[in-house]
């Protein structure tokens, strides 16, 4: 079925010899056995995505997120397990990957369009728009040796969404890119994906992600470590990047039925969160724009030097709204003492618009939880925001203007 991608078993090994010796006599004498260590990359790789939908794949760094994509576009041979993708699958990976030095843009368009199977009339035809949505202007007549690693992706991504293909596969590449750039191609691919492209992303970038994809896979040292929702994947990932030996990261499924991703090393915990009403009730459900108070009680379970306590406002799909710390806020907190309780109280407007919010909080050293991570939870309080009072606005932001119209007349 065009569009669809299915992996099974898949795995990727290498193998390593101590020595070139080693290899030499390995091949003279096969009969006396093995003098490699077989190393495997990738393992027990399974996972589909369905025709139309739209695959995150997650991990840091050496997971095997790009030997896993070279294996599915057939750029790399795969040791074990297949492979099946049906229909025209474009795929950006290595930066500029087939674009020969010396060339110039419009030659390497017209070879890397007929690698994805275009014809050269059809990259005829293709040419000004290939041209139009690059935007680097002359230098598409140059030498590709003198363009800047952005001007390399520009053109790379141009050529390989010139057509909209029923499978678009997308590496880390796109983050070399200016800012303009970046969302002219993911405005792109949202366009590809409302008219039923398939969807396999790579990328670090939670927005992304959650803003694009149906579903996530956590890679973990070659393995699929956890799949499920945008959300919960990328929250596993934050806690996988702030572990430290001691450490733990669990995750626990909420009476809503979403996950909850808690890590750190407990030496301090949130006891306790509301969001109080301007009479200092609490309450899941506020209105646009009312005044609330944001109430964080910590337990404080061994002595520490300094604490960062610190909180972010997420949107449904888990994209942050607005996040800030105590350290951040220039008040420290220092010389804490097993035993204690502390109480945070945040007061602000809510300026957001209708919809549902979650609350995640930090306890950790300095100004972030890459340091020491004391605990960070995700999804620690899940509110409503409801327009009560104001007129109908578009948006996650209240942001009521005051408009003022100046009547001249026309020249």
């Amino acid at each position: 079925m065009n569009g669809s991608i299915r992996v099974n078993n898949l795995g990727k090994a290498y193998r390593r010899y101590p020595n070139h010796r080693a290899r030499l006599l390995e091949w003279l004498m096969p009969s006396r056995g093995p003098r490699h260590d077989t190393i495997w990359v990738l393992k027990d790789i399974n996972f589909s995505v369905a025709p139309g939908q739209a695959l995150g794949i997650i991990g840091i760094n050496g997971a095997g997120k790009s030997t896993l994509l070279k294996l599915i576009t057939g750029t790399a041979a795969a040791t074990v397990g297949s492979v099946q993708i049906g229909g025209r699958v474009a795929a950006m990976l290595e930066l500029g990957m087939g674009f020969h030095p010396d060339f110039s843009g419009r030659q390497n368009c017209y070879m890397a369009g007929q690698l994805l199977g275009l014809t050269v009339g059809e990259l005829d035809a293709l040419m000004p728009q290939i041209e139009a949505f690059a935007e680097i202007g002359e230098y598409i007549d140059q030498p590709v040796r003198v363009y800047s690693s952005g001007m390399q992706m520009r053109l790379a991504f141009s050529v390989a969404t010139a057509r909209r293909p029923d499978v678009l596969i997308v590496d880390e590449a796109l983050s070399v890119g200016d800012a303009y750039f970046q969302h002219k191609s993911f405005e792109r691919i949202r366009a590809f994906r409302a008219e039923g492209t398939t969807l396999l992303i790579v990328s670090h970038d939670k927005g992304a992600i959650q803003s694009v994809c149906d579903r996530a896979i956590l890679l973990d040292r070659g393995r699929v470590s956890k799949e499920g929702t945008p959300e919960e994947i990328m929250d596993l990932y934050n806690a996988m990047l702030a572990e430290r030996e001691g450490d733990s990261v669990r995750q626990e499924t909420l009476d809503n039925g979403k996950v909850q991703t808690i890590s750190g090393t407990g030496q301090a915990t949130v006891e306790h969160i509301a969001l109080l009403k301007d009479d200092g009730e609490a309450a899941e459900v506020h209105g646009v724009g009312s005044d609330v108070t944001l109430r964080i009680t910590v337990a404080i379970h061994a002595d520490l030097p300094e604490l960062t306590l610190g909180y972010r406002i997420k949107d449904r799909l888990g994209q942050n709204i607005f996040g800030t710390n105590t350290f951040h806020k220039l008040q420290p907190l220092t010389d804490l003492r097993a035993g204690q309780r502390l109480t945070l109280r945040a007061r602000f407007p809510l300026n957001l618009g209708p919809g549902s919010y979650s609350v995640a909080t930090a306890l950790h050293s300095s100004d972030n939880h890459l340091g020491e991570n004391y605990e960070w939870r995700d999804l620690a309080l899940v509110f409503e925001v409801m327009n009560l009072k104001h007129s109908y606005f578009e948006g996650c932001t209240w942001l009521d203007p005051q408009i003022a119209v100046d009547y001249g007349v026309a020249q």
